[in-house]
């Protein structure tokens, strides 16, 4: 075996057991946070991981862009202004209101609200305040 081959096979059995005492950390420190290993298996030397932490809460079931529509809403702003402050159509903003009414199981905007706020994990920081030129522009 030349010495370069040598080389790059060492430098792989040493990334490879950094990456596994990374891949144990992970695990110890997913298990004492209640997440689980759904899969640990090799294959060709390459540990493979899948992990599910635990979801904690209503607001993890929503994407990023829908928990920003949702957060707007509990601020009492209807979908003209989210649309205009978020630059979208109203009708894409009523598309993620729908989406989210689905995965709360909920039929109205005070429903939705009252079910992301009343668990222990809240809706998060304030978006983007919306000043009294911008309300007014929309006319």
């Amino acid at each position: 075996m030349k010495d370069g081959a040598g080389t790059g096979l060492l430098a792989r059995e040493e990334t490879g057991a950094e990456v596994e005492a990374l891949a144990v950390e992970l695990i110890a420190k997913l298990a004492s946070a209640g997440g689980h290993v759904l899969l640990d298996l090799e294959i060709d030397g390459v540990r493979c991981l899948v992990l599910r932490g635990e979801r904690t809460g209503p607001v993890s079931l929503l994407s990023p862009r829908e928990l920003e529509i949702a957060r707007m809403v509990a601020c009492g702003h209807p979908n003209k202004t989210i649309a205009s402050v978020l630059e979208i159509s109203t009708w894409t903003v009523a598309s993620h209101l729908r989406r989210i009414f689905v995965k709360l199981d909920v039929t109205s905007r005070a429903a939705m609200v009252s079910r992301l706020t009343s668990g222990d994990q809240q809706l998060g920081p304030d978006p983007v305040e919306l000043t009294q030129p911008q309300l007014m522009s929309e006319g």
